[in-house]
């Protein structure tokens, strides 16, 4: 351990990509954790009365300025970490069914919407689409208001995905024996009947050392032989050099890199680093630097949520701009690298970043994504994939509810680049309140029903089980599931919150 000491209220306010080391030396030491504040108390809405982390940017803190300013616009740039980590809800799942503490559980609320399908309209190839919602709900603090915005981008399938590059980092470490190694392979042979001919693939195995299994390897089709071998033959080993086998990994991908492809790092293990360079801001310079090349990371945690070593990972693939997924189950595979292998590895629109415009008055009180900011260089812009949207979802209100008018213009405006170009694009989207008030919205329901979940699952992992943490979590999906009867998303929330 690190005799660091660190100022945890610094790391939730600046966010792990608007001040990269903080979050580093809090992975290094486990001192701050996801959450810096308590999870407060619950509305009606189903969603917590105080923000459980503290996202406001610098200059709105309490104090700053004059207490309402009716006369300036007020501009915010938003981030929901990447659209498709997931990692932090599937280890939820897997604690509470399985009757595991939630103790060493992270639970980042972004990840939660990433995880849950929201249907919001698909958009034309190289394009996106952006759908502002808003609505009041009985109970509400007057000038409050719920705000949802869903981002996505195009409809893909298999058969009509660019052709890809995959290198494969595997760990054969010791810690690996047992589960971690099958879900490894698991994991390893849903990619194989995933890549189509004419897709690439190499492979590398570590623990102390690096083995060579695949190089630039052309499949033959779905199940490729050669693949499919160096799945079955993953063997648990020696100590976990995880540097060493993520540099081999991309020293492969450099080799064999194709612009015409997609090229992507996966890299599976159970997150330990016990032999050569273990320092985490290392590893996360060496997957983070090949983001100029579009080369990007897909970290795979696999094992037992209580001894898998999540902050490394996720600081790994914080950095290789990718996303961050753990596999505890067949099934789990399945779904994230068969029915969603499109959506987990390849990229519609890079470096997305979404500006909210508001009337003067208006504040953001409570958060989903990862962090906003008045300052735009504050804000990571994030890579979106195919079959898949970023869904921010808030609470905003008006300092000055008597003033506020109700035909005043919210505005959302998403710039984006071309997956293939680079070149720079941009959307915009207005909607005036008293217009969008009364419209049912099932979307932002299910939105509320799943930020519900989350801050619910933070209270009980803070040892507060009581009827008024997870009553008002029921109320929210109860309203998401009378507006979309049958859906599967919501069956599964229901059936956790009621494992409790």
């Amino acid at each position: 351990m690190l005799g660091l000491h660190l100022d945890c209220t610094a790391v939730a306010r600046a966010g792990r990509r608007g001040a990269l080391i903080l979050p580093l030396l809090a992975a290094l030491t486990g001192a701050c954790g996801d959450d810096a504040a308590g999870a407060g108390s619950y509305d009606s809405w189903g969603e917590p009365e105080e923000d459980p982390t503290p996202k406001l940017p610098d200059d709105a803190q309490a104090g700053d300025g004059p207490a309402c300013d009716m006369e300036t616009p007020v501009t915010l740039f938003l981030s929901p970490d990447d659209s498709n980590s997931t990692s932090s809800p599937v280890q939820a799942r897997e604690a509470i069914l399985s009757g595991r503490s939630l103790g060493g559980v992270p639970l980042r609320t972004w990840e939660f919407l990433n995880y849950y399908s929201f249907k919001y309209p698909t958009a034309k190839p190289g394009q996106i689409t952006v759908t502002p919602e808003l609505t009041r709900v009985d109970g509400m603090p007057e000038g409050q208001y719920v705000m949802q915005i869903g981002v996505a981008g195009e409809a893909i399938g298999n058969a009509d995905r660019r052709l890809m590059n995959v290198t494969l980092v595997l760990d054969e470490s010791g810690s690996m024996d047992g589960l971690p190694m099958d879900m490894q392979k698991a994991v390893c042979r849903e990619i194989a009947g995933s890549l189509r001919a004419g897709d690439v693939v190499s492979a590398v195995g570590w623990d102390t050392e690096n083995a060579i299994k695949l190089s630039g390897h052309a499949v033959t089709g779905a199940d490729d032989p050669a693949l499919v071998a160096v799945c079955d033959g993953l063997a648990a080993g020696g100590g976990t050099d995880l540097n060493g086998g993520l540099t081999a990994g991309y020293e492969l991908a450099h080799k064999h890199f194709d612009a015409a492809k997609i090229n992507r790092v996966v890299l599976v293990s159970d997150g330990g680093a016990n032999a050569g360079v273990t320092d985490t801001q290392i590893i996360s310079q060496g997957a983070g630097a090949q983001d100029q090349e579009g080369i990007y990371l897909v970290g795979v945690g696999v094992g037992y949520p209580d001894t898998y070593n999540d902050s490394l990972m996720d600081t790994v693939t914080d950095v290789g701009r990718g996303a961050s997924l753990f596999i505890p189950s067949a099934e789990e595979a399945r779904r994230m690298f068969g029915e969603r292998f499109v959506q987990t590895m390849a990229v519609a629109v890079r470096d997305v970043r979404v500006r909210l415009e508001m009337p003067p008055g208006f504040s953001i009180v409570k958060f989903s994504g990862e962090e906003f900011s008045a300052d735009p260089d504050e804000i990571e812009p994030q890579h979106l994939a195919p079959n898949d949207a970023m869904v921010f979802h808030q609470t905003i209100e008006t300092c000055a509810p008597a003033e506020f008018d109700l035909n005043a213009d919210f505005t959302v405006v998403a710039q984006w680049k071309d997956a293939l170009t680079f070149a720079q694009r941009e959307v915009e989207v207005s909607l005036q309140l008293g217009e969008v008030l009364a419209a049912e919205s099932p979307m932002l329901k299910k939105g509320a029903a799943v930020f519900a979940y989350a801050e619910a699952l933070k209270s009980v992992r803070e040892a507060v089980t009581t009827t008024a943490v997870l009553d008002p979590a029921f109320a929210a999906l109860e309203r998401a599931e009378a507006a979309l009867p049958g859906d599967a998303d919501l069956a599964e929330i229901r059936q956790i919150l009621q494992a409790l």
